[in-house]
């Protein structure tokens, strides 16, 4: 997690490579995070080949949205995720994935990169904009 900035309205952006993982092999993005329990997170899994977009409440994750794409194993790539209010963009290699709405929360909290079990993954050009 990083301690700044802390955002509200944001467009976060990372290239990201899955090396291995037999359980999971995940990469993602966190935002609004309020603590380790609170948070929305974008993640894209190599073993499932999809892309999903989570609110995390109380610990418990939730989807909301998400669409199946190919995501290569060993192969770098770009997640990015645009959140203006209570709308939320998901782009992968520079597409539009999909949107969709939530107002779990909606106060600024902070940004993290994000891995789930035993995913190993390699993250570069992290970057982040307040909108």
């Amino acid at each position: 997690m990083f301690d700044q900035p802390v955002l509200l309205d944001l467009d976060v952006a990372v290239r990201f490579k899955p090396v291995s993982g037999e359980v999971d092999r995940a990469a993602g993005i966190a935002v609004r995070l309020a603590n380790r329990d609170n948070y929305y997170v974008v993640r894209a899994n190599a073993l499932e080949d999809n892309v999903r977009l989570y609110k995390v409440v109380k610990g418990d994750r939730h989807q909301f949205a998400g669409a199946d794409v190919k995501v290569p194993s060993g192969v770098w790539q770009e997640l990015r995720l645009v959140v203006r209010r209570n709308r939320f963009e998901v782009l992968f290699e520079g597409r539009s994935l999909f949107s969709a709405v939530d107002t779990t929360f909606s106060t600024p909290g902070r940004v993290a990169l994000w891995t789930k079990a035993d995913s190993v993954t390699s993250f570069d050009d992290l970057r982040i904009g307040s909108l």
